[in-house]
């Protein structure tokens, strides 16, 4: 089902992008979900936060949709990250754990929940590479709006479990 040819034959910037984004996918449970805030924890973060970081700076030069300028409203949620990412590492070195957890929580749900929600509409090179060409846009859009339903209860939870702090 997977047909990575779009991705592949996609310009540098989209698939650094694409590359970033995805293994920050793929480390936010370990992120999110660690009760200590131990080494791994520590590691995985900054692994997170670079790949977050790489995925925000290079969107800025995939330009595919132009509504504002050279850029789409998508943009604003790379500002978004950027400025969340850094003002989450700042309380982490200060010790206000609880707002570091919070802006990193609600930056893996706009930065990757939604942000990646949108990369799955129909028509966008990864609803291609995930469903390939030839599905049903209203299948696609049926798992586009599971995913958010389920991005969104996964980061509730985590929101309100409650944590000793360290």
């Amino acid at each position: 089902m997977f047909d990575l040819t779009p991705l592949l034959e996609a310009p540098t910037a989209v698939q650094i992008h694409a590359f970033a984004a995805l293994e920050a996918v793929l480390l936010t449970p370990i992120v999110l979900f660690r009760k200590k805030r131990d080494m791994i924890h520590r590691i995985s973060g900054y692994i997170w936060v670079t790949n977050m970081l790489i995925a925000a700076f290079s969107s800025f030069w995939i330009m595919e949709i132009q509504l504002v300028g050279p850029f789409s409203p998508i943009h604003a949620l790379s500002l978004y990250v950027i400025f969340n990412v850094v003002n989450a590492v700042r309380h982490a070195r200060r010790g206000n754990i609880r707002a570091h957890m919070g802006i990193m929580q609600g930056t893996a749900l706009w930065g990757l929940g939604i942000a990646g929600a949108f990369t799955l509409l129909p028509g966008r090179r990864m609803n291609e590479v995930i469903f390939g060409p030839s599905i049903d846009d209203g299948v696609s859009l049926a798992v586009l709006a599971s995913v958010v339903m389920t991005v969104g209860a996964v980061i509730y939870i985590v929101r309100r479990t409650p944590r000793a702090a360290t």
